[in-house]
């Protein structure tokens, strides 16, 4: 049983801080918490409806590959992504439940008695989550709420998606009036009360339990020591200005059929989240499972995401779902255009965060969960290059997951089913 343990490089661990909060609630800017380097962050986007392989993939390996149709539309960024073929998550299988293990990688999600590992964004947090105001941000397009999410704990307990754009705006900018805090405040210490109870219940109820019942109260106290965690870290940011952005708030799309702007505004809220350093940590679900016929300008989109997705070969779904498709890829370059537009500490903070962007389905239309599309953009690596594996005999994914921790400045040699780090990605 893996249990949670918080160090950071810089900073406080978890049980001294718990211990301390109340001194360290007084700290001014939460200085103990603060890395005083320029940060490194991570975006991971998953498309659970992936991408037609024949627009994605390119020809030819290497940095003289030739891009795909849809790798065309991201040329102005060439150099500064990664493409991957023959990459997947060893035994993750399962079908459409594949994609609550897009970042954690544990294996048959389908079978019975299924229990979620953590997940990547989440694994980061708990050695840096400690940093800023929010430990990580949990986001969604038209996602089923309560029941499929990227971000898992230790414990294997879901996050829940917040599909919002104009909630996480208000979240990450909008103070509350002093009496709305001190009421929070109450909240999160009458929370932490509660926690202590079931803490020292679960203490005395150990002592006359079975091997087996035994590991299961382990694992829940896991979770309770988690939530625990995150309580007294929000009571210690409540009384700390929000920053301020001249951004405005955004309107959410009154339908479900507006998916591509509910994507686009999910990424500005994302970036806003990364240039006031409120959170280093994003996901960002795309429910296309979920997503009824969408509005894709330029085309007439005439039946449900996922039913087209089951296209059969049929040329008009296909003509469909090349147009969505090329409407994700250009959203990408967007939101890595904005990055690279945003000055930070002498690089762009698109050189200072980590885009991953990618899918649980290699085909969505066999339901086949090998050779999964995958983009890593930004983020310190040197790019410009298709690392591309064998499509058959797939290699690990979550070996990319173990660069990436590195490159956040963890001490991780191993993630889920890792076999060591990405061959053949360097840091830049």
């Amino acid at each position: 049983m893996r249990t949670t343990n918080i160090m950071t490089r810089r900073g406080l661990p978890r049980r001294a801080f718990l211990q301390g909060a109340g001194v360290a609630m007084g700290l001014p800017l939460l200085e103990a918490m603060q890395a005083s380097e320029t940060p490194r962050r991570m975006l991971a986007v998953c498309n659970n409806l992936g991408l037609l392989e024949t627009g994605f993939f390119p020809k030819g390996a290497g940095r003289e590959y030739t891009a795909s149709p849809y790798l065309s539309l991201l040329q102005e960024h060439r150099n500064d992504l990664t493409v991957f073929s023959g990459v997947s998550h060893p035994d993750v299988d399962g079908s459409h439940s594949s994609e609550v293990c897009f970042l954690t990688a544990a294996p048959h999600p389908g079978n019975g008695g299924f229990r979620n590992s953590i997940s990547l964004d989440q694994f980061m947090a708990e050695h840096i989550g400690v940093k800023t105001r929010l430990p990580s941000l949990t986001l969604g397009v038209n996602v089923n709420r309560g029941q499929r999410s990227l971000s898992w704990t230790g414990a294997g307990v879901m996050l829940p998606c917040e599909d919002s754009a104009a909630a996480v705006y208000r979240r990450l900018f909008l103070q509350g009036t002093e009496e709305e805090i001190e009421r929070q405040i109450s909240r999160l210490k009458l929370g932490e009360s509660i926690m202590d109870t079931v803490a020292d219940h679960a203490g005395s109820m150990n002592r006359t339990l079975g091997p087996g019942d035994k590991e299961r109260l382990d694992q829940y106290m896991t979770g309770v020591r988690e939530l625990e965690r995150r309580m007294v870290l929000a009571r210690a940011w409540e009384r700390k200005p929000k920053p301020t952005t001249k951004h405005p708030e955004p309107k959410d799309p009154d339908s479900s059929r507006a998916y591509m702007e509910k994507v686009r505004l999910m990424y500005d809220m994302a970036k806003l989240a990364f240039e006031t350093d409120s959170t280093r940590l994003v996901t960002l679900f795309l429910d296309s499972s979920n997503s009824p016929a969408i509005d894709v300008q330029g085309i007439n989109i005439t039946d449900g995401y996922h039913n087209l997705s089951h296209h059969g070969k049929n040329e008009s779904k296909l003509a469909q779902l090349k147009a969505i498709d090329e409407w994700h890829m250009k959203l990408l370059a967007e939101l890595l255009t904005k990055l690279k537009a945003s000055p930070e500490g002498g690089q762009t903070l698109l050189d200072r965060s980590m885009v991953l962007y990618g899918s649980n389905f290699g085909d969505a239309n066999k339901h086949t969960t090998t050779n999964m599309p995958v983009i890593l953009a930004g983020g310190g690596f040197k790019h410009g290059q298709h690392l591309a594996f064998d499509t058959q005999r797939n290699y690990p994914l979550p070996n990319l997951y173990v660069s990436m921790l590195q490159r956040m400045g963890i001490d991780a040699h191993k993630f889920a089913s890792s076999t060591g780090t990405m061959r053949g990605l360097e840091l830049a």
